[in-house]
């Protein structure tokens, strides 16, 4: 990824961001609609995993993803303000190497540490 062109690389990670969030959706839709069905009784099936279990996990990755796009936007919303690139605790530049790893970072590596 090039480094030197923050918004391609923000835009490409809510591209496929966005992407997944869209798969998601429809496989929370095909799951809600399996467990409406009267006659889906899966909670007692040896094979394999619950449409339940299948439905939490699928819940919890879409709210991952969705806080990740907001990073990703509240990110391509610094590049427009110019704060883009500058630790919001400590005010120092984030090393490039982060920026390449982890696009959306707000803070450089000894201020994440920190937690």
């Amino acid at each position: 990824m090039d480094a030197a062109d923050p918004i391609a690389q923000l835009e490409r990670r809510r591209a496929e961001l966005s992407d997944l969030l869209r798969r998601l959706d429809a496989d929370d839709a095909s799951l809600r609609a399996d467990r409406a069905d009267a006659t889906a009784d899966d909670e007692h099936d040896p094979e394999g995993s619950t449409l339940s279990g299948e439905w939490q996990r699928v819940s919890a990755v879409r709210a991952s993803t969705r806080g990740e796009l907001g990073e990703v936007d509240a990110a391509l919303a610094r590049v427009g303000a110019g704060t883009y690139g500058r630790c919001v605790r400590c005010g120092e530049p984030i090393p490039s190497a982060r920026l390449e790893a982890r696009p959306q970072a707000t803070m450089c590596v000894a201020c994440a540490s920190l937690g």
